[in-house]
């Protein structure tokens, strides 16, 4: 993507009337989220909307190619980039594969991924130096001894960007990561997950299950010691953080069902049950790829993703070199007969006993109601869940809109609580941690209370049936492509 001052104006030019336009009716007062936003958030959410609803959405890899595009490493951040080996042995994926058919009974449609390396960036906090320093000239090896020369805490993120499983990368999310990293005085293991539509479910889960194993069982040539579960917590925004949920998942349902004993990784062997992480703490998780929910509807006015709908009017993504695929495929990230499958939409799981502690934050925001559902049910399963919700916030608003309150509450809560996981102490602040949920004011972030166990807006039982119905009406669109297909 072209960030040149003349590219920008190229892009805000033609945009002006509509940004006075925005203006003038929030100064007024007209705007029925002038009460909840700010100026800055007011056009900017209604600028990124805009696009999203564009009648004339960009081919799939061109949008692929500039979300990946790496915009430099340099300012307070140190970046070693790594790449963990490919196993000689095919345990890991068979093992998943096994655990997928488990849980669907064999009825869904999927593609069976080639075990590959994964690759990855350890990201750190750089201290005492401007934003704009250039990275040193140093070998990959070299950047990671100086970035854990200033990690101070055990604390080991394995973070999944978002980016809808077919955009966005390791390098687009390094503010991200080495925010992270700083806040919780650890450090980021960001994995470059194989994205859709070329690389289909499961792979970037087969891509995440190794990275986990190769943390605590390090391959060869890698940089780091051997590292603890109780040190490692899963993390990630939007489809990320859904990554993040479907490996628990897998990992709980590996534990539970698996009739193996162990498997063999790089030549070792590892004993099952395998270790859960720390933690898990996503943010703005987008667990339902199926998009059934009542939020993607009432909670539309606060948000710029784009609302499900069955009109014929919506458009398809222009044909490419990606998309459709051959043969023709329903959803990008999946074949639609896996919509409702718990690893694909983490929404659809029933059992959640077992799990790590969760982290849940959430704007208020179009995929509030399905991130309540998960957080109700494993509550009430005995997981402790710690949930948070922003008034009148965006998806991912604290990526967006870093400066706001909000956005450094919610940072800071984030890290914190990967720091009181994983870090063998009780980050500053925190108390002990048990269930909690927490509904924050706008603008002011004044703190109420409310009930995690009481969260869910449905039943697991009409839960399950909008699943049903959404997976339905997709399966009755158009070959290749549905007509509701979202447009995220």
């Amino acid at each position: 993507m072209d960030n040149s001052p003349s590219a920008v104006l190229r892009f805000l030019i033609p945009k002006l009337p509509f940004i006075a336009k925005t203006a003038l009716w929030h100064t007024l007062r007209l705007s029925p989220t002038s009460s909840k936003w700010d100026l800055r958030t007011e056009i900017t959410v209604r600028i990124i909307r805009s696009l999203l609803d564009s009648p004339k959405p960009t081919p799939l890899l061109e949008q692929q190619r500039w979300s990946v595009k790496d915009p430099g490493i340099k300012g307070k951040m140190w970046i070693s980039k790594v790449i963990f080996a490919k196993p000689e042995e095919e345990d890991v994926r068979n093992i998943l594969t096994d655990t997928i058919d488990s849980m669907d009974g064999g009825g869904g449609t999927y593609t069976t991924p080639a075990v590959v390396p994964v690759e990855a960036e350890w990201t750190g906090h750089r201290a005492n130096v401007r934003h704009d320093r250039p990275r040193l000239d140093l070998s990959e090896a070299q950047h990671y001894e100086k970035l854990m020369a200033e990690v101070t805490s055990p604390v080991t993120i394995l973070y999944f960007h978002g980016g809808v499983y077919y955009m966005m990368d390791p390098c687009s999310h390094r503010i991200v990561t080495s925010r992270l990293a700083h806040l919780s005085n650890g450090r980021c293991l960001s994995v470059r997950y194989r994205l859709a539509p070329q690389n289909p479910f499961p792979h970037a889960l087969l891509d995440g299950f190794q990275a986990y194993l190769g943390l605590m069982y390090p391959p060869p040539g890698s940089f780091h010691e051997p590292v603890s579960a109780s040190n490692i917590v899963f993390a990630g925004d939007s489809a990320g953080a859904n990554l993040s949920l479907a490996l628990v998942q897998s990992i709980l349902q590996i534990n539970r069902s698996s009739t193996r004993k162990n498997i063999i990784f790089h030549g070792r062997t590892i004993d099952l049950p395998i270790p859960v992480p720390a933690g898990l703490a996503g943010s703005s998780p987008w667990v339902d790829i199926s998009r059934c929910m009542p939020s993607l509807i009432t909670n539309a006015q606060w948000d710029y993703l784009p609302a499900p709908t069955e009109s014929d009017t919506v458009p398809h993504y222009p044909p490419d070199d990606i998309w459709p695929t051959d043969p023709p495929r329903g959803d990008v990230f999946c074949d639609l007969s896996m919509l409702c499958h718990p690893l694909v939409s983490p929404l659809a799981a029933k059992d959640w006993t077992g799990s790590c502690p969760m982290w849940l934050g959430y704007g208020e925001e179009m995929l509030a109601d399905e991130g309540k559902a998960i957080a109700s049910l494993a509550a009430k399963q005995g997981v402790t869940v710690i949930w948070e919700q922003f008034e009148a916030m965006p998806h991912c608003f604290s990526m967006i809109f870093d400066q706001l309150p909000a956005s450094r509450k919610h940072d800071k809560d984030w890290a914190d609580f990967c720091a009181t996981v994983a870090g063998n102490t009780v980050a500053e602040g925190v108390a002990k941690l048990e269930t909690k949920g927490t509904w924050f004011a706008a603008k002011t972030c004044k703190e109420t209370d409310v009930d995690v166990m009481s969260l869910a807006v449905c039943s697991q039982e009409e839960v399950d049936e909008r699943m049903r119905r959404a997976r339905e009406a997709r399966m009755q669109g158009e070959e290749g492509e549905t007509k509701i297909m979202p447009k995220l």
